[in-house]
């Protein structure tokens, strides 16, 4: 009889189907794995994405709301008081009293919308009276601020006190002393318009009364809100004032915008409609803003999105994640 080493059985190798087993669990093992590791990337990157959009609208939001709620602000004076003395055949003349301070550009429920807000801004600054101590003595009078201000030439300004104000270019070079000039004739544009030869001689345009102590002086802006391809190609926010026109937030892909009309008087919006429908901007007392946002990245959902915006439904081009933030901002003015 044959001897068999035992040892020599324990040394023997694995068969063929022992290996299949192996390489089978293995790579069902492998592949749980991967897809643990792929559901929580996926994840991350949706929930990143919806940070970031959050993040953007919160940002956005933030910046209309308060331009919104601020448009008309024409100082202690009301609207209706207040008197446009630029030059109406000037360059760049701009009617900043039309539509007590808000306009919109209806983008037609598909393509985004747009709003120009005007009023006045900052918290002004105080009249002062000249060396001599006194205001005036004719409403053609260099105006006295506190020196040391931001004002620059060319700007457009609102001296404004309880019973009404105006609103000129100042034309001296150098107002940030103290005295802001209002003449005719000055190399910014539009400049000032000089109704009947001045007051008082000279090329001086007329202010409709000697401003006091309970004046003040603010600095005046239009501020237009459009979506347009931002720096890195995405649609973007921006936020244009006349001398910068800067982008805000990208991923903002369209803005529609109605307006409250109150028209019986009692400071509440009866209605919303689009800008085009609006009876008279006049009336508007609020301003409902609704923003699409998008994802940077694509491929985030399983399926094209779809959702509803504007009163109809959009179908997303891509696999972007998209959400829609709205907020409703009464106008204080």
């Amino acid at each position: 009889m044959k001897y068999i080493n035992p040892q020599a059985r324990n040394q023997a190798g694995l068969t063929l189907v022992e290996i299949m087993v192996a390489l089978t669990l293995s790579l069902i093992l492998l592949g749980g794995v991967i897809q643990i590791m792929t559901s929580s990337k996926q994840t991350y990157r949706v929930g990143d994405s919806v940070s970031r959009m959050q993040e953007n609208a919160r940002f956005a939001m933030e910046f209309l709301s308060r331009d919104i709620r601020m448009a008309g602000f024409w100082g202690c004076g009301q609207f209706s008081g207040t008197n446009n003395l630029l030059n109406p055949g000037g360059a760049n003349y701009v009617d900043l009293l039309s539509n007590a301070g808000v306009t919109g550009a209806d983008g037609g429920g598909t393509a985004p919308d747009s709003i120009t807000l005007t009023g006045a801004y900052d918290t002004g600054l105080a009249i002062l009276p000249n060396g001599a101590g006194n205001y005036g003595p004719l409403a053609s009078s260099d105006l006295k601020v506190a020196a040391g201000n931001d004002l620059q030439q060319g700007d457009i300004v609102l001296v404004s006190d309880c019973n009404g104000g105006d609103i000129f270019q100042i034309s001296n070079a150098n107002p940030g002393n103290g005295t802001i000039v209002h003449n005719t004739g000055n190399a910014t544009q539009p400049g000032n318009f000089n109704a009947g030869g001045g007051c008082g001689g000279g090329n001086a345009h007329c202010l409709s009364k000697v401003y006091r102590g309970d004046a003040t002086l603010y600095r005046l802006r239009r501020i237009t809100y459009s979506i347009a391809p931002g720096g890195s190609g995405e649609p973007a926010l921006f936020r244009n004032d006349g001398a910068a026109n800067l982008e805000l937030v990208d991923g903002v892909e369209n803005m529609q915008i109605v307006y409250g009309e109150d028209t019986d008087g009692d400071g509440v919006a009866n209605y919303y409609v689009d800008a085009g429908s609006v009876g008279s901007m006049d009336n508007v007392v609020s301003v409902r803003v609704s923003l699409m946002i998008r994802s940077y990245r694509d491929n985030l959902t399983s399926a094209a999105q779809s959702l509803t915006y504007a009163g109809a439904v959009f179908m997303a081009p891509d696999r972007r994640l998209r959400q829609v933030y709205t907020t409703t901002v009464a106008i204080r003015n």
